[in-house]
């Protein structure tokens, strides 16, 4: 390496590694090439999204962290879901041609096998010589010889396939594992909603949102399931539009949604859950099947602020006590009252 490259690193290390202590984060590999590519200056967006974050959020928790890597740090390698698909896609083919070609070869085995038959039906009515007979022998080891390497290319495929299944389902599950967005509404998902409520909850002035759409099982029992994702997936917009000023939804569970609000006292929080219950009581949906609009969509919301001392599970024991009076007192509505 040369001698101002090596200076520049060392450079870059001594601002990377006070960054690391400032902010309360061990040097896993993941924090430590965030933070040093943040010291090297050399990424824009990266640096103006820590900045924001910082800003917002007073810090960052280890989804937060995971997900500025994967966008800006990581190379696309680390990251692969698309090559998984990709790699089942090709397997498929690969194993679509195998079991074509298979078929025509046991096919043409079997007119083989037919016509040589037919020949050895011949021997005793017409009298074949020991060299005819003989040459018929020869086709029917020579057809078996083949059709039997064809079958080991086959079985081959079929092992090299059950391996490639077994390796692409534990891929997945980690990929599944690690993942920090929900697949149909994309939103942020549970587990990166603990890792931001744990990162923030030391702010008194975090604030914390759960919300419920009202009457989901009916809906999807009248409906179906597909017209309830539909439901789910524009509840969903409507909250992430209606956040302003840092504040973050996810996917809670089920029809559950959170929507976390650092810096923010309870007063704004319950203007903001108002703003967001109006927001949903106005979608309307098409189905498709019937050509009837849809309405009537509604959630109720239970607000909580943090308190010091408290545990994330006090927390969302707060919002949820908030939510069950709100569901109590008649649904479609804010609680507490203000």
């Amino acid at each position: 390496m040369p001698k101002n490259n090596l200076e520049n690193s060392f450079k870059i290390l001594k601002q990377t590694v006070p960054l690391l202590l400032k902010h309360k984060m061990p040097a896993v590999p993941v924090n430590y090439a965030l933070w040093y590519t943040y010291a090297a200056n050399e990424n824009p967006e990266l640096n103006s999204s820590v900045d924001t974050m910082l800003e917002q959020f007073k810090g960052m928790s280890d989804a937060r962290v995971e997900e500025l890597y994967r966008n800006h740090v990581a190379d696309e390698q680390e990251v692969s879901p698309w090559q998984l698909r990709q790699t089942v896609e090709a397997m498929l083919v690969e194993m679509s041609q195998t079991v074509k070609d298979t078929r025509t070869d046991t096919n043409g085995f079997r007119d083989s096998m037919d016509g040589c038959l037919d020949d050895l039906a011949k021997v005793e009515k017409e009298g074949w010589s020991v060299d005819e007979v003989m040459s018929v022998v020869r086709n029917l080891v020579n057809e078996a010889q083949e059709i039997r390497q064809t079958t080991l290319s086959f079985s081959a495929a079929l092992s090299n396939a059950e391996k490639e299944i077994a390796q692409l389902r534990e891929e997945l599950q980690q990929t599944q594992q690690y993942a920090l967005h929900d697949s149909l509404t994309g939103l942020c998902n549970r587990r990166f909603f603990d890792s931001e409520l744990s990162s923030m909850l030391h702010n008194t002035k975090l604030c914390l949102i759960i919300i419920d759409v009202d009457h989901f099982k009916k809906f999807n029992d009248t409906h179906g399931h597909l017209m309830g994702d539909r439901v789910l997936k524009a509840v969903a917009k409507k909250l992430q539009q209606s956040c302003r000023d840092g504040a973050q939804c996810y996917r809670f569970g089920g029809e559950e949604f959170a929507v976390l609000l650092p810096n923010m006292d309870m007063r704004r929080a319950l203007h903001n859950a108002e703003v967001m219950r109006r927001a949903v009581e106005k979608i309307q949906l098409k189905d498709k099947k019937t050509g009837k609009t849809i309405d009537g969509i509604a959630a109720s919301f239970g607000v909580a602020q943090a308190q010091p001392k408290m545990q994330p599970s006090d927390l969302i024991e707060l919002a949820d006590q908030q939510l069950y009076k709100a569901k109590q007192l008649g649904r479609n509505r804010v609680m507490p009252m203000h």
